[in-house]
């Protein structure tokens, strides 16, 4: 299959984008400013450059951002009153607290103290609660919205699809099958959620109309699990070994994109897949965020 087949995350979020940046500008002439507060724990390099991204992109669409950085040894109780502060903060419609956080505080406890109106990161129990029962006053997990985005946005039919879903996590695996087998557009297909108990995963991966792999396990996908034509959707983010890199080590999905593009119907590069629609996607919750609780 020639290269036509990549579904290109990167041009796609560009156009979500210039689409949030007509609302924003909309909000911005009845005085309202969309505000998203960043909190990091500790100096994890990884998360450093996940925030810097996400700090580009406020700064490009035009919104107030803050990032709000608190040492390694952080207590739990000290970051739950940063929180408490920023919950009563008007210029602040979402709060995102970059995982990983350090062993000394829960990650269930910090979702949970975000109110669930700027719980734009779309994991207090209240919102994904909300996905569960279809109901759209809640927030989606950005990786989950993206990926129905790009699917939406490329033109793949979901009713009725067979997806098959690699990996039971909370913050993809479980929402994107809940948000999938849902009654509506971009969604009503039938859900295979496969994880480490799964007997015989590579049958349920040959079954797939859509392929969506999250496990965390690089390049675990070979071509020889696609069925021809099926659209593959990676997630993953992985560092391997690699003596021939600068660093000693490069970044790799959880599919073989080798051997798998030639097979599939389309497929996401990684990077420039999934990635950018993340983060297109925390943009348009905290727009809708600013939208929902401004007069």
């Amino acid at each position: 299959m020639p290269p036509g087949n990549l579904i290109d995350g990167r041009a796609i979020a560009a156009r979500l984008l210039a689409e949030l940046a007509e609302r924003v500008s909309a909000l911005k002439r009845r005085g309202i400013q969309a505000g998203l507060a960043f909190v990091r724990v500790g100096e994890d390099a990884a998360s450093k450059v996940y925030v810097g991204r996400k700090e580009k992109a406020c700064k490009d669409l035009g919104l107030y951002s803050e990032t709000r950085v608190l040492a390694q040894a952080t207590s739990e109780k000290d970051l739950l009153v940063l929180l408490d502060r920023l919950n009563a903060d008007a210029r602040v419609h979402g709060i995102l607290v970059q995982a990983p956080l350090p062993q000394q505080i829960r990650t269930g406890a910090v979702y949970s103290s975000i109110k669930p109106e700027k719980d734009v990161d779309g994991f207090h129990p209240v919102n994904m609660g909300k996905l569960m029962l279809g109901d759209r006053s809640g927030f989606v997990p950005c990786t989950t919205a993206g990926i129905r985005e790009l699917l939406v946005r490329s033109n793949v039919e979901t009713s009725g699809a067979e997806v098959v879903i690699l990996g039971r996590g909370n913050i993809v695996g479980k929402p994107m099958a809940a948000l999938l087998c849902q009654k509506e557009k971009g969604a009503n297909a039938t859900v295979t959620l496969c994880h480490a108990a799964t007997r015989d995963i590579k049958s349920h991966c040959r079954q797939a109309d859509i392929l969506i792999a999250a496990m965390g396990q690089p390049e675990f996908v070979k071509g020889d699990m696609v069925k021809p034509g099926a659209v593959v959707v990676d997630v993953g983010v992985n560092r391997v070994t690699d003596p021939s890199a600068p660093t000693g080590s490069r970044l790799v999905g959880d599919v073989d994109f080798a051997t798998v593009q030639p097979v599939a119907g389309k497929i996401t590069p990684n990077p420039g897949g999934v990635g950018p629609m993340t983060i297109a996607m925390l943009m348009n919750n905290t727009v809708t965020a600013a939208e929902r609780t401004s007069p």
